[in-house]
C-alpha cells in the first residue's frame, strides 16, 4: 500500500500536533506473569504432516505433573473421531483414512493449571519431497537424492504432497504455481523437522517494478500452507520495486502462513519507498479466504509506506493469532479497506480474528516517509466485522486503532477486547478519522481492555476519540493514565454522541484530565456531569499488580475492578475467555479491565 497520513492532534492545552502512518522502533520491556507464553505446558512437534491413516507421535512436557496428568484434544474432541483422527492418552495420533476439510486438524494437550497447547497437524495423501543445499534438480527430490531448489519443488508438487526444505541457505524468490484441494490434500512446504531452511534475498533480483515476495502466491491459489522458515535480507532501493517476504495475491482458500521468522525486509528508497513483510491482497471479486497466519515472527523492518503485515482488498475470512510482531518503523498488523486493491464492492478485510498476537516497538518516529509519530501496533483502516482479542501491545506509536483513511467510508463493526496496550507514545486505544477530511468509526465496541501509560509523547489520551466517530461503545475498561494525565481525549469528534462510555474504571497519579467534544475537564466529577457519560464508572487506583517492570496488569485481591464491570453486555461484547485464557465471567459478574482473576 502507497499512503500517506498527516493530520492534526488536539491535547487538553496542547494545540495542533502533525502525525501519522509508518514504522516503530525501541525498547522490549519484559512483560513477566501476564505474558502470553504457555507457561509450563509444551507440545512437540508443533507442526507436523501426516499421511491419511497414518500416525504420529505428540510429546507434552508439563512441569510437575506425569504423562497421565495430560488430556489429549482433535479440534477441540476428547480423543478425536473417524473424521478429524483420533489420539491415545500417551499422545499417539492417527490420521483419519480421507483429507478432512481444510486439510489441517488440531491437536491440543490440556493439563490442570496451565493453559492448553495446540499443535497442527497437515493431513495428506501425497509424495514427501526433499530440497538440500547439497542436492540436484536432476535428483528424483527423494531424501538420499534431494533436489537443489525450492522451486524446482514447487513446481513438481501436486496436492497432498510435503516438500520438506533441509537447513540451509536458499538465495531464491520462490513461486508455488499449484494448488492444493479439499479431496487431496494441501500442498506443504516446511523446514524439515528439527532443521531451519533459510530463504535470503541476498542476490536475489527485485523486483520487476511490481511487490516480489522471496515467497509468492498469486492468481487463484488454495490449500498451502507454509511453515517454518526463516525469511531475509531482501531489499530494494527503487521506489518502483516492493520486496517482500510472503506475498499472497488473487483469490483463494485455505492458505496456513505457520511458524516462519521474517526479518530484514526493507526498502532504501526514502521517502516513498514500499516494502512488506507478509502481504495478503484480495485483488479479484473472489475473495481471499479462510486465511490463517499463525505462529510468527516478523521484524527488523524497513517497510517506508508499507506495513510489516496486511490483509488488503477483498479478504472475507481470515486468523492472525500467536505472531510476535516487533521493532518495524510502520504499522506491525493491518487490515484495510477502500484502497482499491479489491474490485468496486469487494474492496474491505472482513470478517477477521486478530487475537492473542504480541506487537510492539512499532514507530514512525525516524521513517523517512513520514515525519513524527503515527504508527499503529494493530490497525483496523476501513476494515469491517474484526475481533481484536487478548493482545499484548506495548511501546506503539498508537497500541490499537480503528479508524478510516478514507473519506466517506468507516471502519464498522469492530470488537476490541480483553487487550493490555501500554506505554504507547500517542495513544492506547484511538478510534476515529486522523482529520474531518476522512473517514471515521462506526459500532467499535472497545470492552475489558487494560490501558496504561499511553501518551508518553504527546496528549493523546489513554482512549482517544476523532472525527468521524458514531454509535461507539466504551465500557469495562481500566484506564491508567500515565505522567501527561490524559484519561481521555474526545478533542477531535465532530459528531453529537461520538460513543457510550460506562462502568469504566480511570486513574492518574499526575492532574488527571478528561478532553471531550472539545471541552477539557480537570476531574471525573465535572466530565461526568457535562458529558453525561461514564454514570456507573470511577475514579480510583485499580489495584494492578505491577505497573513497573516487570509489568503485571492482572488484579490484586482487593482490587475495585474485581466483579464491578457490567455483566449486561455478554459474551459477544467481552469474550468468553481474559487475557490470561480464565473465563471471563465468575457466576453473574464481570470485572473491569483485560483478567477477570
Amino acid at each position: 500500500m502507497k499512503r500517506r497520513k498527516f493530520f492534526a492532534r488536539v491535547g487538553p492545552a496542547r494545540g495542533l500536533r502533525p502525525r501519522r502512518l509508518a514504522m516503530c522502533a525501541a525498547f522490549a520491556a519484559v512483560f513477566a506473569a501476564s505474558a502470553l507464553a504457555a507457561g509450563p505446558l509444551s507440545v512437540s512437534p508443533a507442526l507436523a504432516s501426516v499421511h491419511a491413516g497414518k500416525t504420529q507421535q505428540f510429546d507434552a512436557i508439563f512441569e510437575g505433573a506425569t504423562s497421565a496428568a495430560i488430556a489429549w484434544q482433535v479440534n477441540g474432541v476428547a480423543g478425536g473421531n473417524s473424521k478429524v483422527g483420533t489420539i491415545s492418552n500417551a499422545g499417539l495420533y492417527k490420521a483419519p483414512e480421507a483429507v478432512p476439510a481444510g486439510t489441517t486438524v488440531k491437536v491440543t494437550a490440556i493439563a490442570e493449571k496451565a493453559e492448553p497447547v495446540s499443535a497442527v497437524v497437515a493431513v495428506t495423501t501425497g509424495l514427501r519431497f526433499y530440497v538440500s543445499t547439497a542436492g540436484k534438480d536432476t535428483n528424483p527430490g527423494t531424501f538420499a537424492e534431494p533436489w537443489r531448489h525450492i522451486q524446482h519443488a514447487a513446481n513438481s508438487a501436486i496436492a497432498g504432497d510435503t516438500v520438506y526444505v533441509l537447513g540451509g541457505t536458499y538465495h531464491e524468490s520462490v513461486n508455488l504455481p499449484h494448488s492444493g484441494s479439499a479431496s487431496a490434500g494441501s500442498i506443504v512446504f516446511q523446514s524439515y523437522p528439527g532443521q531451519l531452511a533459510k530463504v535470503d534475498g541476498t542476490g536475489v533480483a527485485c523486483c520487476g517494478d511490481s511487490i516480489q515476495g522471496l515467497f509468492n502466491i498469486m492468481g487463484n491459489k488454495s490449500y498451502l500452507i507454509l511453515d517454518g522458515f526463516e525469511i531475509q535480507n531482501y531489499t530494494s532501493n527503487n521506489v518502483n520495486n516492493e520486496p517482500a517476504g510472503i506475498y499472497v495475491s488473487g483469490s483463494g482458500e485455505y492458505i496456513q502462513i505457520l511458524n516462519n521468522i521474517v526479518h530484514g525486509i526493507t526498502e532504501t528508497a526514502g521517502k516513498n519507498g514500499n516494502a512488506h513483510g507478509i502481504g495478503f491482497y484480495g485483488t479479484s471479486a473472489t475473495p481471499l479466504s479462510n486465511i490463517i497466519l499463525s505462529g510468527n515472527s516478523a521484524f527488523g523492518m524497513v517497510t517506508g509506506n508499507s506495513e510489516t503485515i496486511i490483509f488488503d482488498g477483498n479478504i472475507n475470512g481470515f486468523t492472525a493469532t500467536g505472531n510476535e510482531v516487533h521493532d518495524n518503523n510502520n504499522i506491525g498488523i493491518d487490515a484495510t479497506g477502500y484502497y482499491g486493491t479489491g474490485p468496486s464492492g469487494h474492496d474491505q478485510a472482513r470478517n477477521g480474528t486478530i487475537s492473542g498476537n504480541t506487537v510492539y516497538n512499532i514507530t514512525s518516529v525516524k521513517n523517512p516517509a513520514y515525519s513524527g509519530y503515527g504508527a499503529d501496533g494493530i490497525y483496523c483502516d476501513g476494515c469491517t466485522d474484526i475481533l481484536i482479542d487478548r493482545n499484548l501491545v506495548y511501546d506503539c506509536d498508537l497500541n490499537i486503532e480503528a479508524a478510516s483513511e478514507n473519506h466517506g467510508r468507516d471502519t464498522s463493526y469492530v470488537t476490541i477486547n480483553n487487550n493490555i496496550a501500554y506505554g504507547g507514545n500517542l495513544a492506547g486505544i484511538s478510534i476515529g478519522g486522523y482529520d474531518s477530511t476522512v473517514g471515521g468509526s462506526d459500532h467499535i465496541k472497545v470492552v475489558n481492555n487494560t490501558l496504561y501509560n499511553n501518551n508518553k509523547t504527546d496528549g493523546g489520551g489513554d482512549f482517544q476519540i476523532q472525527y468521524h466517530a458514531t454509535a461507539n461503545v466504551f465500557e469495562n475498561n481500566i484506564v491508567y493514565a500515565g505522567t501527561q494525565g490524559v484519561v481521555l481525549n474526545g478533542g477531535y469528534d465532530s459528531t453529537a454522541a461520538p460513543v457510550t462510555a460506562d462502568y469504566n474504571l480511570y486513574y492518574t497519579a499526575a492532574m488527571p484530565t478528561w478532553t471531550y467534544r472539545g471541552t477539557n475537564y480537570s476531574t471525573f466529577a465535572s466530565y461526568r456531569n457535562a458529558s453525561g457519560l461514564d454514570k456507573h464508572s470511577h475514579f480510583e487506583k485499580p489495584g494492578l499488580i505491577s505497573v513497573t517492570s516487570p509489568y503485571n496488569f492482572d488484579l490484586t485481591a482487593a482490587s475495585p475492578a474485581r466483579g464491578a464491570g457490567s455483566y449486561a453486555l455478554g459474551t459477544a461484547d467481552y469474550g468468553l475467555l481474559d487475557f490470561a485464557g480464565n473465563p471471563r465471567t465468575i457466576g453473574t459478574t464481570v470485572s473491569i479491565g483485560a483478567y477477570e482473576k
